[in-house]
C-alpha cells in the first residue's frame, strides 16, 4: 500500500504500445554490462530462491517418481514421465516466477529479499497455466524443426513477467511476447546464445576432473560459477522486459534519480495511484 502523498507512478523503459511496434532498442553489451553490474550487487536472493525451487522440485520428482515405481521406471514409460514433468512444473514454477520478477525489480533500481520467492503466489494458476502453455509451445517447436523450437524459446522468454507485472493471461502474455520480440530476435539470439556459452563452459572445468580426485574442485568452481551466471541470466531477462515492455514503478524519487538508476527512459504517469499493477520503490 502506498502511503506517502508524494509518490509517483513512473513509467520506466519501453511499452507494450510501442514493443508491438518493434519501436525499442537492444543493445547486446550494454544490456549484458548492465545485467553483470547488477549480478555484483544482487545475486544473494536470486540465488537462495532458485535453491528452494530447485530442492522443492528434486523432492517432488522423488515423491513421484517413486510413485510410479522408481526414477527408471518413470524414464521408460513416456505418459508417465510426461506426467512428472507437469507435476513438477505445478509445483516450481509459481517459486521460479518469484525468481524471474527479482530480476525485473532489479532493473528498476529495487533491491531483493529471498522471501520474494514466495511474494506473487497470488498469480500463481496463470504462472502455471503460462508455463505449461510455453513449454508445449516449445517442444513442439524444437519437435518439428531446430529453428522454430529456438524461435519459441526466445520469443516466448518474457511472458512470465507480462502475467504478473501487466497482469495478463497467459494467452494474451503469449501472443504478445511473440508479436513484440519477434522484431529484434537476432540480437536477444546473440544475448541468450552468449550465456548459453557461458554455461557451457562452467561444465568444462567439472567434466574434465569428474573422473578424477580433483573432482571436488571441479564442482566447487562449477557451483561458484553459476551463483554469478543464475542471477545474471534472470537479471538480463529483467532488463529486457524493462527495455521492451516497461515498467510501472510507484516512487519518491524524481524522474532524474530512477533514470540514472536504471539507466533507461522514464516518464511520469501520474502523481498518485491506488492501483496494485505498480511495483514500490
Amino acid at each position: 500500500m502506498i502511503l506517502s502523498e508524494k509518490i509517483s507512478i513512473i513509467q520506466v523503459g519501453g511499452s507494450v504500445e510501442r514493443a508491438l511496434q518493434g519501436d525499442y532498442q537492444i543493445n547486446v553489451k550494454a544490456i549484458l554490462t548492465e545485467a553483470w553490474q547488477l549480478t555484483l550487487k544482487s545475486r544473494l536472493a536470486i540465488n537462495v530462491g532458485l535453491l528452494f525451487a530447485i530442492l522443492l522440485g528434486m523432492s517432488v520428482s522423488f515423491i513421484v517418481s517413486d510413485y510410479f515405481g522408481g526414477i527408471e521406471t518413470v524414464l521408460e514409460d513416456p505418459q508417465a514421465s510426461m506426467l512428472l514433468n507437469i507435476v513438477v512444473t505445478i509445483a516450481v514454477w509459481p517459486f521460479i516466477a518469484g525468481v524471474e520478477m527479482m530480476g525485473v525489480l532489479h532493473a528498476v533500481g529495487m533491491k531483493t529479499h529471498p522471501k520474494m520467492t514466495f511474494a506473487f503466489l497470488q498469480r500463481a494458476s496463470w504462472v502455471v497455466l503460462c508455463a505449461l502453455f510455453t513449454s508445449v509451445l516449445i517442444s513442439l517447436g524444437f519437435q518439428l524443426l531446430i529453428l522454430p523450437g529456438i524461435f519459441l524459446a526466445i520469443t516466448l522468454s518474457l511472458t512470465i513477467p507480462l502475467v504478473i507485472e501487466k497482469k495478463m493471461t497467459p494467452m494474451k502474455a503469449i501472443i504478445l511476447s511473440i508479436q513484440a520480440l519477434r522484431f529484434k530476435f537476432m540480437p536477444l539470439f546473440v544475448i541468450y546464445f552468449i550465456l548459453l556459452l557461458s554455461l557451457i563452459m562452467l561444465f568444462f572445468p567439472l567434466a574434465l576432473l569428474l573422473e578424477s580426485t580433483l573432482a571436488p574442485i571441479g564442482f566447487m568452481i562449477f557451483i561458484f560459477g553459476i551463483s554469478y551466471l543464475a542471477p545474471l541470466f534472470y537479471n538480463t531477462k529483467g532488463i529486457l522486459y524493462r527495455e521492451i515492455f516497461g515498467i510501472n514503478v510507484a516512487t519518491d524519487k524524481s524522474i532524474e534519480e530512477l533514470a540514472q538508476t536504471t539507466k533507461s527512459p522514464v516518464s511520469k504517469l501520474s502523481s498518485d495511484s491506488d492501483s496494485d499493477d505498480t511495483f514500490s520503490a
